[in-house]
């Protein structure tokens, strides 16, 4: 019989499972067939990884075999239902194409193209829904550059029926007449470089009436380049995290780096190992701004005595061309750094063997649902013994998962904030953000002993809480495989930062 604990931790678990799924069905249903598709593909890509962890709430582990049979299943499924996917959305494409092929030629018959210049001036100046951040200099667009402007819109692309002035730059209120937004997006932007050069930028954003707008801002809004005292400070931070996790690392070996520095050599093999990961991390955001032709500042990392360092700020020194791109480059820093420290890990439990350098208590791998169960299908009985003999890579492993898994809380400009404003935007952004700042406040005074949880609060609530700022391209979503990847990382962040209960862990035999 399950006691309380376990029986609130496997409810709770499932009953988000079940809503997350529910909440997606309700949403697929809005696209026909080609979202009911979407969301099988969500279906046979999560529900793999709840069986085998549902079965572990309930003390029942599969072997590795077992594990690989369900991934190669769920992957055959997905590829399937992919291609299904693929054919689904031609034949709504080729729909809509005779759509407008039929429809358009009786618009202009019936006269129903006015004047697409026609404009209204309004003295009021809202602020339309992720619109870019104000500015205290106000200098509005000439007239003539806001005639030349007004020139490039067009009754098949974005039929504009109202210009109101907005601080330096001016919106553009009217009816999206492309079926791609993507495309109008890239075809308004093309004709506004061929007229005016690189003098403006154009964002088509959601409005207050959820329908598209078109906002023009002078480039001289775009992000600008780290600053040299900027430069000095990222020096200065990386400095300073070379020395904690030196520190980290001394800590594991059970000595004070700081007050013993000669015993460096002995603390420096774990330190690259944790530098290793922070590595292909950035480079992974890296690779992903290059891919989108996104410049990236150096990165500011955030030192941590406990476990080396939180990761690195990133700024974005350029604007995002779209939420797809915001999406590729949050994503790919946590991916590559993950697969690294999940590698680590999976290779340090196959080396460990009885009189491997370290020893751990086996409470140690409770601290985590996805370290537990790895552990537990590789180390087996093992794991039952008081102290664990693990291999270095055991450990490097486990503090990259939780730098990792840090980072991809969902919660402001954090990699995990900026996939949910990616996917879902910004309004969802900002209401995880807020839930993710309380947790951590309802954890870090349930636990006042650690202060971990809360330091990583207040450096959210100073430094990262605030969203990205709105792409050029807002209104288009990323595809269902970028939130399907989406919902994966969330997924397997929480599986790294929840603890197994002591009855749950007894019963899967960690610890004695």
């Amino acid at each position: 019989m399950f006691n309380g604990s376990e029986t609130t931790a496997t409810v709770l678990v499932f009953i988000v499972a079940i809503g997350v799924l529910g909440w997606s069905f309700t949403r697929a249903r809005t696209y026909g067939k080609v979202g009911m598709i979407a969301w099988l593909q969500s279906v046979v890509l999560t529900v793999p990884w709840l069986l085998v962890f549902g079965l572990f709430g309930f003390g029942i582990y599969l072997n590795i075999v077992g594990i690989l049979f369900l991934l190669v299943i769920s992957g055959g499924l997905y590829i399937l239902l992919g291609k299904r996917l693929r054919d689904a959305g031609q034949e709504v494409l080729l729909q809509d194409r005779a759509k407008r092929m039929i429809n358009d030629p009786q618009q202009a018959s019936n006269g129903q193209q006015p004047d697409q210049h026609e404009t209204t001036t309004e003295t009021v100046k809202p602020q339309p829904t992720g619109t870019p951040p104000a500015v205290i200099e106000v200098v509005p667009i000439p007239d003539e550059d806001l005639k030349i402007i007004q020139g490039i819109f067009g009754i098949d692309t974005f039929f504009t029926t109202e210009t109101i002035p907005y601080q330096e730059g001016v919106i553009f209120k009217g009816n999206l007449r492309g079926s791609d937004p993507e495309t109008v997006h890239f075809r308004l932007s093309a004709s506004l470089r061929e007229r005016l050069g690189d003098r403006y930028r154009l964002f088509l954003v959601e409005g207050p009436e959820e329908k598209p707008v078109v906002i023009i801002l002078p480039s001289s809004n775009d992000p600008q380049p780290a600053t040299v005292p900027q430069k000095i400070l990222a020096v200065v931070l990386l400095i300073a995290t070379l020395a904690t996790t030196l520190e980290a690392a001394g800590l594991l070996l059970h000595f004070d780096f700081f007050t013993t520095p000669e015993r460096f050599q002995e603390a420096l093999p774990i330190s690259l190992g944790i530098w290793a990961v922070f590595a292909v991390h950035e480079l992974g955001h890296w690779w992903g701004a290059k891919r989108h032709q996104v410049r990236l500042s150096l990165p500011f990392f955030i030192p941590s005595l406990q476990i080396g360092s939180f990761g690195a700020i990133t700024r974005f020194e350029s604007l995002l061309p779209s939420r797809k791109a915001l999406f590729d480059i949050s994503l790919a820093g946590p991916a590559a750094g993950g697969i690294v420290s999940l590698v680590m890990l999976i290779l340090g439990l196959v080396l460990s063997h009885q009189g491997s350098a370290f020893q751990v208590p086996a409470q140690f791998f409770q601290g985590s649902v996805l370290v537990g169960s790895l552990a537990r299908i590789v180390l087996g009985s093992a794991l039952q013994e008081p102290l664990v003999d693990v291999h270095p890579l055991t450990i490097i492993g486990w503090l990259g998962l939780v730098v990792t898994a840090l980072n991809l809380m969902p919660a402001g400009q954090l990699d995990g904030g900026r996939i949910v404003q990616a996917i879902y935007g910004r309004k969802i952004a900002q209401r995880t953000t807020i839930a993710t700042l309380i947790i951590l406040g309802i954890v870090a005074l349930a636990n006042p002993a650690n202060p971990l949880v809360l330091y990583w609060a207040i450096v959210i609530l100073f430094l990262q809480r605030s969203l990205e700022r709105p792409s050029l391209n807002e209104v288009t979503e990323p595809d269902d495989t970028r939130a399907i990847l989406g919902l994966v990382a969330l997924f397997l962040m929480i599986a790294t930062l929840i603890p197994l209960t002591p009855a749950l862990a007894g019963r899967l035999g960690i610890g004695s």
